[in-house]
């Protein structure tokens, strides 16, 4: 029987939603404050969810503390109290919504995961949004 686990992490980060091909007035109709030039934070809260078959040796899908230390080196470290659009090169010439940003968590630790695992991120950007990848 497969079975799912989840470990829940947290970060800060500042971003701005902006596309430079287009005009500030477009730039502000789709993001608006999104889109301030002065950036803005979130308290993000991810959820990493592994799904896979029980190890009858040990009883876990996955160690979470090693899930956990995984998140930590990779993601919160990477991340936290960084500005997105500065700081972190695939958002050099990425929009970071949430939606890039869940991909971008997901790329980084799927080659971490033996291929047996699947993989599956949700992050809360506020309390009421959030989005999940691979949907």
């Amino acid at each position: 029987m497969r079975v799912s686990v989840f470990r829940k992490e947290h970060f800060n980060a500042a971003h701005r939603l902006n596309n430079p091909n287009w005009s500030v007035e477009k730039n502000q109709e789709v993001f608006g404050k999104c889109n301030n030039e002065h950036f803005h934070g979130h308290n993000y809260n991810l959820i990493v969810q592994v799904t896979g078959e029980i190890d009858p040796e040990t009883g876990y899908v996955v160690d979470m503390k090693w899930l956990s230390d995984l998140i930590q080196e990779h993601i919160a470290n990477r991340f936290d109290h960084k500005n997105l659009n500065l700081e972190i090169p695939e958002f050099k010439e990425l929009n970071p919504s949430a939606e890039n940003i869940a991909v971008v968590i997901y790329n980084i630790l799927r080659p971490k995961l033996n291929s047996n695992l699947d993989l599956k991120i949700k992050l809360y950007e506020t309390e009421r949004n959030f989005v999940e990848c691979p949907a």
